[in-house]
């Protein structure tokens, strides 16, 4: 039976990480409410979402048409009919990435009344070494969401930038995070509020697999939706990649999905590989526990071996299996 607060739910246990292939996605429970972090901050502001490019403008093809509809597009302008043709709330475009943000609350409802689901893709803003962005983690989701939203035509929550960050032994300009209490309450709020307008089932993506930031998403409540937190790095990558032991903080996997998403911010001339000992290894995947080397450059791994056709690989490989999994499992 079905239980609320998300709780239960087989194949995929709600209000925990999902574990897509089990037993790697084992994690320890760690307490770490008194855990301050140097540069923490306690105000949120909002997030612009990325505008990603229509997928043909990205490999060098010819885009569509202005007027030509489709699933790759990623403009989210008037995504439930147009000002010229006066069409209702409900004649909605479901081709286009359904943004929460910038629709209007009869848009909201009609969708909601579709489908009663909601994404809600949350990052981090925090060093990954010296070759990729603080939003690293926030870009993936985000783009993630997008996709998950236009080809299921679900709402999708505006993106939660920050999390509980890695610790880190010295300080890194930009870095900014939030305790596990605090991104615990603040997800709470929202998704309460979200729940009270008829979100009845919430999928949080995350791509940051620090103990304390999966435990602050996996321990959420609600009153009777259903919650389903997703990591979307506990999946098996052996496959996929050359180096598939080593960590994921900057490696081999988050620079290939960069390099496929969003090239333009990935300074690869600057990627440095920082191979981890066994027993290194086994203390930074600890979570609360471990933390990034302090003489390491801000990641752990070898991104020098990412490549954006593995990183394509990669993604379709994620996105396929969340929406088998997760979307295909979570009736609307």
């Amino acid at each position: 039976m079905e239980q609320p607060g998300g709780r239960g739910d087989e194949p995929f246990a709600q209000g925990r990480p999902t574990a897509f292939d089990p037993p790697n996605t084992q994690r320890t429970a760690h307490e770490d409410d008194t855990q301050e972090q140097a540069g923490e901050r306690r105000h949120e502001p909002q997030f612009r979402s990325r505008r990603w490019p229509p997928d043909g403008e990205r490999h060098g093809h010819k885009s569509r048409d202005p007027g030509e509809r489709g699933p790759d597009r990623r403009v989210s302008t008037e995504p439930f009919g147009s000002r010229e043709t006066g069409k209702a709330a409900s004649d909605y475009d479901v081709s286009l990435p359904l943004h929460l943000s910038v629709l209007t609350p009869d848009a909201v409802r009609a969708a909601l009344a579709r489908d009663s689901r909601l994404l809600v893709p949350v990052g981090t803003c925090e060093q990954h070494g010296p070759h990729l962005p603080l939003g690293c983690d926030t870009l993936i989701v985000e783009r993630l969401a997008d996709d998950l939203s236009a080809d299921f035509s679900i709402l999708r929550a505006p993106t939660i930038a920050y999390g509980v960050n890695t610790v880190t032994k010295r300080p890194y300009p930009g870095n900014a995070a939030v305790r596990r209490k605090t991104l615990h309450r603040w997800m709470n709020d929202l998704l309460g509020s979200w729940e009270q307008c008829g979100v009845d089932a919430f999928i949080i993506l995350t791509a940051h697999g620090h103990d304390p930031h999966q435990e602050a998403l996996s321990t959420l409540r609600t009153r009777r939706a259903r919650i389903f937190t997703v990591d979307i790095f506990a999946l098996d990558f052996t496959d996929y990649l050359e180096d598939p032991g080593g960590p994921t903080h900057g490696g081999e996997l988050d620079t290939s999905l960069m390099l496929h998403l969003a090239p333009e911010l990935v300074r690869m001339n600057l990627a440095q590989d920082y191979p981890l000992t066994e027993r290194q290894v086994a203390s930074y995947r600890r979570g609360a526990a471990g933390s990034v080397p302090a003489l390491s450059p801000g990641s752990v791994g070898k991104p020098t071996l990412a490549s954006a056709e593995k990183g394509a690989r990669l993604y379709k490989m994620i996105r396929d299996r969340i929406a088998t999994r997760v979307l295909g499992a979570v009736a609307a």
